[in-house]
């Protein structure tokens, strides 16, 4: 079985399920997301969005492949370029970390390594980049599928508790931790992405 992790890029951006092509949650401000979606151009901002990321800052997420068929992806970037983190009561996310967006994989394809292997990938990418650490915001009472992680989940995984929150804490992963994560740790990402593993809706804050 062959597996390959691939840059994000306007190339393989068709390669994402058709819904998380759609969705502009975390890359668009709550008022102008709400107005792409009445305009029907969500796929359109979410290029235009990627377009921009890459020209200023280089890719910002990861492909994951099996036997050439898309099969997840995990999708981050500098908090500047993530418009959607500024309405949530818990942000800013620090200045030297990354924030992680959000992340899929198909179902059928958890417990083979392919998360801790997005991940991770995404770590030494992070890091290559002269941050420290990845934050993400987190649902702290999640029950299905959405944009928005699990809290349980990523503290699961090494992330820590660094602004605490009823609904929605920050949570902070330190990236030379993650590089050298254990055996049972590698098992817990794989069951992070395990529980994505539908395809993220637009969620109101």
């Amino acid at each position: 079985m062959g597996r390959r992790l691939v840059p994000l890029t306007l190339d393989n951006l068709p390669d994402l399920p058709q819904r998380c092509r759609s969705c502009v949650f975390w890359e668009l401000d709550p008022v102008s997301g709400e107005a792409a979606l009445k305009a029907g151009r969500p796929e359109l901002e979410k290029e235009a969005w990627i377009s921009g990321v890459l020209l200023e800052w280089g890719s910002c997420g990861r492909v994951a492949y099996v036997d050439e068929v898309p099969v997840g992806f995990v999708l981050y970037a500098p908090p500047a370029y993530v418009p959607r983190s500024a309405a949530f009561s818990t942000s800013p996310v620090a200045a030297d970390a990354v924030q992680l967006m959000t992340a899929w994989l198909t179902p059928g394809f958890q417990g083979q390594g392919l998360g801790r292997m997005m991940v991770q990938t995404a770590a030494k990418d992070v890091l290559r980049r002269g941050f420290k650490a990845i934050e993400a915001f987190a649902d702290a009472r999640w029950k299905e599928p959405a944009c928005v992680l699990p809290a349980d989940h990523l503290l699961a995984v090494g992330f820590k508790t660094v602004r605490p929150h009823p609904r929605y804490p920050r949570l902070r992963l330190e990236l030379r931790t993650a590089l050298s994560w254990k055996e049972d740790v590698e098992l817990a990402l794989d069951r992070l992405l395990g529980a994505v593993q539908k395809e993220p809706a637009l969620r109101p804050l």
